[in-house]
């Protein structure tokens, strides 16, 4: 009788292949983001990808009328959503919109780390877009949210995996939960970058996957820094997979960095706490 393998090693397998296989990207959100990091296109060119999935713009618009972005009239088509709302803008609602439903299961134990992982990547992206309006750089606002977003992806793609193996049923294994935590806090941050560098996303987005929790770290790249200082509160609060409230926000290196008052901290986490689901 063939040995069974291991539960990691049948996840190493899966990695070693095509990342950009794994379900969890829509490629025309991935091409929206490429297309504005060139720096080269014109509102007509966004209304065009955006078109290719009539789903994904329903779901933009959706989004584009939510309260979070909702302006003082309806939103009826996407050229009117990218004159409000800026090319950056509708591109991280399409990330976002598209991102929503990768994160579901079947399996019981992946699916609520998936919905966990969701709420922490959304709460993170709402906190690093505040945290880098209230330091001072809101020209990184729409940047630092994305960062935020994409920041756990290699968990994503992990947990995408796991569902994979025990769906094909290639393994006895029963997924614990503390077995799953220990795979994603130990192989995420590669996964992540390897994922994203594979989509041709921005290099800075994948820095941040790659960077997000190193002790040694560059304290000048003030989008890593907004993203990391959002991700350490979301954990105080309890919006994480593994929640620390007794961390002191104050003591971090990054609020060193952005030069943020007591008052400041109180804030971002009362924001980060009503981060709310802007997709629904």
């Amino acid at each position: 009788m063939k040995a069974e393998k291991p539960i990691i090693t049948l996840i190493q397998d899966r990695l070693a292949g095509d990342l950009s296989n794994l379900p969890v990207f829509n490629s025309v959100a991935v091409r929206l983001q490429q297309t504005l990091s060139g720096g080269n296109f014109s509102i007509d060119t966004i209304i065009e990808l955006i078109s290719e999935d009539q789903s994904l713009a329903s779901k933009i618009l959706k989004v584009a009328n939510s309260s979070y972005y909702a302006g003082l009239s309806k939103v009826a088509v996407i050229k009117d959503a990218i004159v409000r709302l800026g090319a950056q803008e509708i591109a991280n609602m399409a990330m976002m919109a598209s991102q929503y439903e990768s994160y579901q299961s079947a399996n019981e134990v992946l699916n609520q780390k998936m919905m966990a992982l969701w709420g922490h990547a959304l709460s993170c992206a709402v906190g690093a877009k505040w945290v880098a309006r209230k330091a001072g750089y809101p020209a990184i606002g729409s940047e630092a949210f994305m960062g935020g977003l994409l920041h756990d992806i290699g968990k994503l793609a992990l947990l995408k995996v796991m569902d994979d193996i025990v769906r094909s049923k290639e393994t006895s294994m029963r997924l614990t939960e503390p077995l799953v935590d220990e795979i994603l806090q130990t192989l995420h941050e590669k996964v992540g970058y390897n994922l994203m560098r594979s989509w041709n996303l921005p290099e800075s987005y994948s820095s941040i996957a790659m960077e997000h929790h190193k002790e040694d770290f560059d304290i000048t790249n003030i989008l890593l820094v907004t993203v990391r200082l959002a991700n350490v509160t979301c954990k105080k609060v309890g919006k994480s997979l593994i929640p620390d409230p007794d961390i002191s926000l104050v003591l971090l290196p990054e609020v060193q960095a952005l030069g943020l008052k007591e008052i400041t901290l109180a804030e971002l986490e009362i924001v980060i706490e009503d981060a709310g689901d802007v997709t629904q």
